[in-house]
């Protein structure tokens, strides 16, 4: 599932291994625990009893923000997905008492496949890439296809005003994990609500849909499996493919982007070919460029905010990552490139 850290974990073993065997036929006398490397947010381990492997998902130790590090909903959601058009790992089991191991967790099953940091691909050829981001658009299609209460989900989210709520509640993140001021988190969390469009859609949407959320055959350019729902809820399908296109916007200096390289040659979709598949798919309308540039700015804004709050919890001590100070500093420069749109594209004043 992704590249694997050294390091004994902060929990009782053995007290992991006393509750999942009555979840888990035949668990092996001996479990092991290997962080995953990469995650910002919940820390991630790589069970294995000897014979088989499992992946364990735990809230962070220490204080947290309200309503962050959702693990309880990560594992609600993709219980009601699997089995579905959307691929994701088969849940085990959940455990909500802190005693076991200091914080909620749970299980699934761990998938082999190979996961992509670079939006660009380099380790592919270009009918691959091509191949591999039509799969990803396929998916991402068919997750905003579903209807929630067709698999039991009609109430994992409030319908209506999602951008309303998510304008809001971004802002309140940012302002709880502010350390130093950022004064386009500020213009933007003025001048967005005014701005944002009357019609919006409602289906499933997963939060954080980056191609290293996503698990690839271990040889064929598809989709395996979808990882890491925290962020998960009912809402604008359209914010969040948004989400999942700002690589387009983004190069890689400024965060796991693509934007500078010749996607042609690449053999890449470009951003408003992408769009039209998506739409496609989907049976959506064709997105105005109006429309469509107040949903990067908007989620240009929430990716600030998020970074933000690893940063927060590198000061704090509690983040997951070591690299998590590195990551937190983008938080400003994202803010100023989501200003910058809305001043250009939008009319900002």
């Amino acid at each position: 599932m992704g590249r694997m850290n050294t390091g004994e974990p902060p929990f009782d073993v053995a007290a992991l291994r006393r509750y999942l065997q009555d979840h888990i036929d035949g668990l092996g006398p001996k479990l092991t625990a290997v962080p995953f490397a990469g995650g910002q947010s919940n820390p991630t381990y790589l069970l294995s009893d000897g014979s088989r492997r499992f992946v364990l998902r735990k809230k962070p130790n220490g204080q947290l923000l309200p309503s962050a590090h959702a693990v309880d909903r990560e594992y609600r959601v993709i219980r009601a997905l699997h089995g579905s058009a959307v691929p994701v790992a088969r849940p085990i089991c959940i455990c909500e008492d802190p005693a076991v191991i200091g914080t909620l967790f749970y299980a699934m099953e761990f998938v082999e496949g190979r996961i992509f940091w670079d939006p660009a691909l380099p380790e592919l050829s270009g009918p691959e890439r091509r191949a591999l981001y039509d799969d990803v658009n396929r998916m991402v299609a068919a997750l905003h296809s579903l209807r929630p209460d067709e698999v039991g989900l009609a109430d994992y989210g409030r319908e209506g005003q999602f951008l309303q709520r998510q304008v809001a509640r971004w802002t309140r993140q940012y302002e709880a994990s502010e350390t130093t001021p950022i004064e386009a988190m500020h213009r933007l969390a003025a001048w967005m609500p005014a701005q944002i469009p009357g019609r919006q859609g409602h289906g499933i949407v997963h939060g954080d849909l980056r191609l290293d959320n996503m698990i690839f055959h271990p040889k064929e350019p598809r989709v395996i499996a979808l990882i890491d729902w925290e962020l998960s809820t009912l809402g604008d399908p359209l914010a969040d493919l948004a989400y999942h296109m700002l690589p387009w916007r983004l190069t890689a200096q400024e965060f796991r982007g693509m934007a500078g390289s010749d996607l042609r040659q690449l053999e890449i979709p470009g951003e408003r070919e992408y769009l039209a598949r998506w739409c496609e798919r989907t049976g959506s309308d064709p997105v105005p460029e109006e429309v469509w540039n107040f949903y990067l700015v908007y989620n240009l804004f929430r990716l600030a905010a998020i970074l933000q709050g690893i940063a927060k919890r590198a000061d704090d001590g509690t983040a997951a990552s070591a690299t998590a100070r590195e990551t937190g500093a983008k938080a400003r420069p994202i803010a100023d490139i989501a200003w910058a749109l809305a001043r250009q594209r939008l009319g900002a004043a």
